[in-house]
Parts: structure tokens; C-alpha cells; sequence
């Protein structure tokens, strides 16, 4: 493996230097040439020693912090953070018909995922509301996580006055500039534009998040047979490429700056051109983000729980898993759309939300393993029951019951009263708990008046978010 990674890691050297990257914003035009790199038509070239310079000073792990620390989560090393689904339009209906996502999806989705355990991560483009201006819509979303979450806080990457104004809102709620750089409270997602470009508006968001010492999640979604090549071992080298460049100059705006190397790139379906990102094809590209993050020490990000099924259907279930399995297998630290993505990546799906709650339940058990020891193996009781006895009632069976297997919260065993839909009715009966245990977390009415003031200000209807805090009953 090290020698297929040391080839991977030269062809992407080469690349950098012979094709470079392309840098759409003039800004980091001039930090790159400041810094030595050779831009020409604004395209930068690096060398090897040039690029991995910048790359070892992004930090090897780093603590992300909660709106309530008890959330507080370690990204880097062998940890594992899962986070939700992100950026999609549409709400996927279990008849396989699809609606636009609106405001109350967006809040609803908060709840589910502030609901369950596996998640310390909320919030983010959770879904695209039709209903929410899009000049807005960022600023908007990260005041829903924050009403509606205790959670570390994802957000959304936009232009420099979005950025701006979410900035401004995490100073008024975290205390400051100075408290908010000592103590990172949000994480963004910064895409690279295959093949081998970073556009203005993700070199935006990058400044803005180097510059407050938040992290960036800096990820290519290369797309095998369209925008890099087939074979899976160009496409790796091209979002590579991309990658580690992208990180070099958020590096140049301000070192030590926290950073999760990301990779999403799968193959395209070469009957239709569509994203197959439930493909074997994608769950090799998430394993070699892993390995090739870790080799250059870096925190990494990919895959999820993701399928190109258009609804909660078998095709969702095995490819789900699969793309999970092999994130949490190497040991990925940033795990975005863990839950809820269906159509690949248009639609959330509530249904899906909850089924993937299980996936991670059951891959959290499978990681977990067992015991070896005297108890756990007990010869006297095997000797004693022997080959005509039973272990149902005895108290070595009472003792684990609770803890050693798995009890599923949606998947059927045993006999059931509804065969053809038990399991369909089990979802919807744990989404309906779900919501009717949440509890709404508390936020100090002085920081929230001043969140309000703040968007009124830059121009968001009052009454949009008198209307938004009315969700909650």
C-alpha cells in the first residue's frame, strides 16, 4: 500500500508542477506569488518542497468546540465524527416523488440530528429552503443551527459578505474575536472545481475562515469519466492535486490554520454521465482520501452514508452501508452526509435520516467487538448446561442482555404484525419519538436580540425570523 500511495503522491507532485491549479481570485493570485509560488495567467505551479512546506504547518488533529462543550470532538488521529446531510434541494417522499425543501424541513432535520447520539456535529446546508432568499439563506441557516442546536455548528461557504456577517454572529454569541480564534465553533466545507480550479467565492470562504482560525473542510468531488480521468488512479491524483494546493494557501493566509483534507470524488455512470457516488468505484476513492491524509498527517473528510437511490429502497440500504463501512474502516474524522442523502446528493430524505440512525448504530456495535476474559467466555456455565440445558433464563444471559447485543430501534426480527411495510412503520414511529423528545436548547435573550439586530441589519425580514423561532412548540 505505502508504494501505491508513494506513486499516487509523485504523479500529483508532477501535476502541480507541470499543469498547476488555476486561482480565480486575484487575491490569492497575490499571496501565491508572495510566497514564491509561480503564477502565470493565474495559474499556479508549485514543487514539491514548495507545496509540502505550507501543507506541514495545517495542524495533524485539532478539537472543534459545541455550543454546549459537552459536544466539544477531537477531528484528526483515529477519531470519528459523523455529520449530517448537506446542500440539497429537495425532500425525497416515500412514494418516490420529490418537493422542494422549505424552511420547516430545515428545522425539522436539526431537531432529528440534535436527537441522536452518533452526531456531535448539526447544522450546515442541511437542506436548500426554497422559501429563504439565497442572498441571505447562509446567514439564515447558521442562526437555525444555533436556535435549534447545542451542537458544533457546520456552515455554508458563500461570498466575502456572508462570510462576513457569520463571523460577526459567532463573535456576539462565543465572546469575541480573540475567544472565537482560541476556541474554533464552526467548520465549512470548501470545494475545489474539478478539474484543477478554485473558484472566488470558495477562495472567499477560505480567507475568511483562515483569518478567524476556524476550520475548513478543503475537499474535491473529482467525477471519473467527466471532470478527471476514468481510471480511478488519475482521478486520485488530479483531487490530490487540487487539494493539497488549496490547503498551501490557506496555509499563506494563516499557518496552523486547522484544515480536513477531503476528498469525494467517485466515478461517473457511463450510461447516463450521472454522479454514481453509492459506487464501489466512490467508497475506493473515499479510502485512498483517508490513507493519503494521513500519510501527509492531515485530518480527513469523505463519503458518508450515500446512495444514487431515489428513495429508502434496498439499492439505498446496500450502498449506504457499504460507503459508510469503508469510512469508518479507516478511520475517516469528518464524515459529512452521514444521514439522509438520497438521489446522489439532490434530495433529503426523512425516512432515510432515521434508517441511517441504524446503520450507524449497527457499524458502531461491529467497531466495538467484544470481550475475551473469564466472564465473558463462562466454562463453568457451558459445563453445567452442557448439551441439554438452555441460556435464556440464566443469569449470565440477564447480566448482558442490555449490553452485549444490539438492540435495533427500526429493523424487523422475529414476527411482525405488518409484513409487507412493519419497517416503513417503524420509521415513522422513531422519527415522531424523535421529535417529541426534543428539547429546545437555551440561548441567553441579550446574545439573541443581538443575532436578530445584527441580520435585520444586513437586511433579513424581521418577520422571517419571528417566524422561524415559531417552529418550536
Amino acid at each position: 500500500m505505502k508504494k501505491r500511495l508513494q506513486s499516487i503522491h509523485k504523479a500529483t507532485m508532477r501535476i502541480l508542477e507541470r499543469t498547476g491549479v488555476k486561482f480565480h481570485h486575484p487575491e490569492a493570485v497575490e499571496i501565491l506569488k508572495s510566497n514564491g509560488i509561480r503564477v502565470e495567467k493565474k495559474i499556479a505551479y508549485f514543487t514539491e518542497e514548495q507545496v509540502m512546506e505550507w501543507v506541514k504547518k495545517a495542524p495533524e488533529q485539532f478539537v472543534l468546540y459545541g455550543k454546549n462543550e459537552k459536544y466539544n470532538v477531537t477531528i484528526g488521529g483515529d477519531e470519528v465524527v459523523t455529520a449530517p446531510g448537506y446542500g440539497a434541494p429537495f425532500i425525497a417522499m416515500p412514494d418516490g416523488e420529490r418537493r422542494d425543501a422549505l424552511i420547516e424541513d430545515y428545522i425539522e432535520i436539526c431537531k432529528l440530528f440534535e436527537q441522536n447520539s452518533n452526531f456531535q456535529v448539526n447544522g450546515g446546508v442541511l437542506v436548500q429552503p426554497a422559501d429563504l432568499a439565497a442572498e441571505h439563506a447562509l446567514e439564515v441557516m447558521y442562526y437555525m443551527s444555533l436556535l435549534y442546536s447545542d451542537k458544533c455548528i457546520m456552515t455554508g461557504a458563500g461570498d466575502k459578505a456572508q462570510m462576513e456577517t457569520l463571523m460577526e454572529m459567532a463573535k456576539i454569541l462565543f465572546g469575541g474575536e480573540k475567544a472565537l480564534k482560541e476556541k474554533p465553533r464552526m467548520i465549512t466545507l470548501v470545494n475545489t472545481n474539478t478539474p484543477l480550479q478554485l473558484d472566488k467565492n470558495m477562495t472567499e470562504t477560505l480567507f475568511a475562515y483562515a483569518r478567524n482560525r476556524q476550520p475548513v473542510v478543503i475537499a474535491s468531488l473529482a467525477q471519473a469519466g467527466l471532470t478527471s480521468p476514468l481510471t480511478l488512479a488519475g482521478t486520485i491524483a488530479v483531487a490530490n492535486a487540487e487539494v493539497l494546493a488549496a490547503i498551501a494557501l490557506c496555509q499563506m493566509v494563516s499557518p496552523g490554520t486547522p484544515v480536513v483534507y477531503g476528498s469525494q470524488s467517485t466515478t461517473a455512470d457511463m450510461r447516463s454521465g450521472a454522479t454514481a457516488i453509492g459506487s464501489p468505484e466512490g467508497a475506493l476513492c473515499y479510502r485512498y482520501g483517508a490513507l493519503l491524509s494521513k500519510m501527509y498527517g492531515l485530518p480527513c473528510r469523505g463519503g458518508g452514508s450515500l446512495t444514487d437511490a431515489k428513495t429508502v429502497n434496498a439499492q439505498a440500504g446496500y450502498e449506504s452501508m457499504l460507503t459508510m463501512m469503508v469510512c469508518q474502516e479507516n478511520h475517516m474524522n469528518f464524515i459529512l452526509h452521514s444521514a439522509g442523502i438520497v438521489d446522489g446528493y439532490a434530495s433529503m430524505s426523512y425516512e432515510k435520516i432515521i434508517m441511517d440512525f441504524e446503520v450507524l448504530d449497527y457499524l458502531a456495535r461491529y467497531r466495538k467487538g467484544f470481550e475475551i476474559n473469564e466472564d465473558t467466555i463462562p466454562e463453568d456455565l457451558i459445563h453445567e448446561i452442557g448439551q441439554k440445558g438452555q441460556y435464556l433464563t440464566a443469569e449470565h444471559t440477564f447480566t448482558y442482555c442490555r449490553t452485549e447485543p444490539l438492540t435495533p430501534k427500526i429493523s424487523c426480527r422475529g414476527e411482525v404484525e405488518h409484513l409487507s411495510d412493519q419497517l416503513e412503520r417503524n420509521i415513522e414511529a422513531e422519527r415522531k419519538r424523535l421529535l417529541e423528545e426534543y428539547q429546545m436548547p437555551k440561548m441567553e435573550p441579550e446574545k439573541k436580540n443581538k443575532l436578530i439586530e445584527l441580520l435585520v441589519q444586513k437586511g433579513v425580514d424581521p418577520e422571517l425570523l419571528s417566524r422561524i423561532a415559531t417552529f418550536h412548540s
